[in-house]
């Protein structure tokens, strides 16, 4: 998939228009496995809280093990969602790192 693309779903999910921020999600979701990478990136850079939990979720369905360390590493996120699609991501690895990582989260995972 090309960036182009992302570019432009990721545009979209920052769109006011719902009907925009659901077609660019879809369309990541879609794809998430191609674009693990540029979700990471996207993330880490994102400020607003409700982009940051839409981002992490589709970073979750990517299931990607280069996504790891980043999932665990949002376990103890102050976010509850965040911590709770960290773990889902983490899961969905069934790695025995990422499960070394969910054996060793804090206690309080919603």
């Amino acid at each position: 998939m090309s960036q182009r693309h992302f570019d432009r779903a990721l545009s979209r999910l920052r769109d006011p228009d719902p009907a925009a921020r659901r077609s660019g999600f879809d369309f990541i979701l879609e794809h998430a496995d191609s674009y693990a990478a540029p979700l990471a990136e996207a993330f880490t850079a994102e400020t607003s809280p409700e982009l940051r939990r839409l981002l992490l979720e589709l970073i979750a369905e990517a299931r990607s093990p280069t996504t790891l360390d980043l999932l665990a590493a949002h376990l103890a996120d102050s976010d509850p969602l965040i911590r709770v699609w960290s773990a889902r991501g983490l899961e969905a690895l069934d790695t025995p790192d990422a499960r070394r990582a969910l054996a060793t989260a804090p206690a309080d995972l919603p």
